[in-house]
């Protein structure tokens, strides 16, 4: 708390915009400077948060994260930017004018929410954390639609808001937490209060939560951003039983269909590996359905088929050897396409894209992607490369 009350003097902010891009391997002989002219702590809280800012860039973008107040549980759990936009978009299309954020952080979701028109109550029950949530408000020139309680969410009346938009934290001491009801607010708390919600909810959970564990009321959405799957949304007041995948940027968003999983079927000319969101939300039947293809193993989400069809749900390989799993063999092969670029991909497979590397000694001007999966529950090794759509 006094290190960020320090930077939002007009002395620690201007000392924060000199030391805005200091490299890292020159802190000591920079902090060695700067305290000839600044009480120490207040360099030391610079600094710190000058690193801070760096790595929120990948997540806030340059623009925003120069200028917002992070913590470093801040920078690591916070919602991406272009997540969050996303779902502000998505409870602005639903006609939501407020939303109650509960569990706000140093404030994500609020600024993407304010950003879309909405009126929000942002809740943390850590001071330091709710304070770097104000102080953001009010950097991004969005205090007036942000009003940040520093509360226990239990104990908030959030009935004048149209919506709810909790997330729980799921890290404790020792790491991740996986046990839903272990999360902090358990979810069976945060699922209540979703309930409540005059018009729309919104539960932010771990990508790895079990289908059978959403509840028949909600809706469930896993997004990825760039291809990384970056969380999982319950959705109330909506679509309940609405299964969902979204792809940033975009958005693009695969619906459920309730097709039955894919038949199993030799390799075609084409390999399709499903993005991640589309195999958490167990969507792979739909991808196939839409290239026309089957299953390699029926425990395995990569989809073979004769056909080359655009999806945005998956990319395309086309696969030119059919292997069974030889290390040997696969060696002679690369060395004889002369493949010094390879790309190792596995799934169903217990060897390590590096230990393969050093085996086969890739070498030559070429390049080549290798599949290590199973065939029919035979392991296999399938060589390609992208295919041009």
């Amino acid at each position: 708390m006094n290190d960020l009350a320090l930077l939002l003097t007009p002395e620690g902010r201007a000392l924060l915009e000199e030391v805005r891009d200091t490299d890292p391997a020159r802190e000591l002989a920079v902090a060695t400077r700067l305290r000839r002219e600044h009480p120490a702590d207040l360099v030391s809280a610079a600094l710190g948060q000058a690193r801070l800012r760096q790595r929120a860039v990948v997540k806030f973008g340059a623009e925003d994260a120069r200028r917002m107040f992070f913590t470093p549980n801040g920078v690591e759990q916070s919602t991406r930017a272009s997540v969050a936009a996303y779902r502000a978009r998505r409870f602005a299309d639903l006609g939501v004018t407020s939303v109650a954020d509960l569990c706000c952080g140093i404030g994500g979701d609020a600024i993407a929410l304010a950003r879309a028109g909405i009126r929000v109550l942002a809740v943390d029950r850590d001071p330091l954390t709710a304070a770097a949530a104000r102080a953001n408000a009010d950097a991004l020139g969005l205090a007036g639609l942000i009003e940040v309680r520093e509360a226990d969410v239990a104990e908030v009346d959030t009935a004048g808001y149209d919506a709810v938009f909790v997330d729980p934290a799921r890290r404790g001491g020792r790491g991740r937490i996986f046990d839903p009801e272990a999360y902090s607010p358990p979810l069976s708390w945060a699922v209540s209060a979703a309930r409540r919600a005059p018009r729309a909810a919104a539960l932010k959970i771990a990508p790895g939560i079990p289908h059978e564990a959403v509840p028949e009321d909600a809706g469930a959405e896993w997004i990825s951003d760039g291809g990384d799957v970056k969380e999982a949304v319950l959705w109330f007041g909506t679509e309940p039983g609405a299964v969902r995948a979204t792809l940033l940027p975009g958005p693009r968003t695969l619906l459920s269909r309730g097709l039955p999983d894919p038949d199993v079927r030799p390799p075609g000319r084409y390999l399709y590996e499903p993005d991640g969101a589309v195999i958490r939300a167990h969507l792979v039947a739909e991808v196939a359905d839409e290239v026309d293809g089957g299953l390699l193993d029926a425990t395995i989400a990569y989809v073979t088929s004769d056909t080359l069809r655009p999806t945005p749900y998956a990319t395309a390989y086309e696969i030119t050897d059919h292997l069974p799993f030889n290390v040997k063999k696969l060696k002679a092969l690369l060395r004889e396409r002369q493949v010094g670029n390879l790309t190792v991909k596995k799934r169903g497979s217990a060897v390590e894209p590096e230990e393969l590397r050093r085996k086969v000694k890739p070498q030559g001007p070429h390049a080549a992607t290798v599949f290590l999966t199973r065939v029919a529950g035979a392991p296999a090794m399938l060589v390609g490369h992208p295919a041009q759509v």
